[in-house]
C-alpha cells in the first residue's frame, strides 16, 4: 500500500483554491472599498440606504475573496434591510482595485450573490439570487464591469 498523505500534502500545495482568500484589508483599503461601493460612515457604521423606519437592517460589511484567482482581493460590501430592500432584503457591491491602486465598482445589485463555475474574461459569472423560484439573472465579466447575459 502506498501513503497517499504525501501525494495530498504534494496537490494541496500545488494546487491554488478556486476563490483563495487573500489577506484581510487594512484600514485605508476598507474604507476605500465602502467609499468605492457608496457607502457612508454614519456613527461608527457604514451605511447606503439609511433603514431608521425598522429594526430589519445591518450595516455594510465586506468580504473578500480572489474571484479571478491573480492574488489580489475583491470585496463584496453588503447591506441588508427589508425597508431598503424588499422580500431579497440584501443589496451587494462587488469592488476590485484598477491597475492604479483604486477601488472600484464591478457590480451594484440588489439580492444575494453566488459565483458561478462559469468564467468569462477569467472572471466568474455571478446569479443574483432572491426570493422565489427564479431563474435567476446571471451576470458575466466583460474587460471592466459585469453585465446582464442576456
Amino acid at each position: 500500500m502506498k501513503p497517499v498523505i504525501p501525494v495530498l500534502l504534494l496537490f494541496t500545495l500545488l494546487v491554488r483554491p478556486a476563490f483563495a482568500s487573500p489577506q484581510p484589508l487594512n484600514t485605508s483599503d476598507r474604507e476605500a472599498v465602502f467609499k468605492a461601493a457608496g457607502f457612508i460612515l454614519k456613527g461608527d457604521k457604514y451605511v447606503r440606504c439609511d433603514d431608521t423606519v425598522t429594526g430589519s437592517s445591518q450595516s455594510g460589511s465586506i468580504e473578500i475573496a480572489d474571484l479571478n484567482n491573480d492574488g489580489a482581493p475583491e470585496a463584496w460590501v453588503k447591506e441588508s434591510s427589508l425597508f431598503c430592500y424588499g422580500n431579497t432584503a440584501e443589496a451587494f457591491v462587488l469592488v476590485t482595485k484598477n491597475n492604479k491602486g483604486e477601488w472600484i465598482k464591478l457590480l451594484d445589485e440588489v439580492g444575494v450573490p453566488s459565483a458561478m463555475p462559469e468564467f468569462h474574461n477569467g472572471w466568474p459569472n455571478i446569479m443574483v439570487g432572491g426570493p422565489g423560484q427564479g431563474p435567476f439573472p446571471v451576470y458575466y465579466y466583460v474587460g471592466s464591469k459585469y453585465v446582464l447575459n442576456n
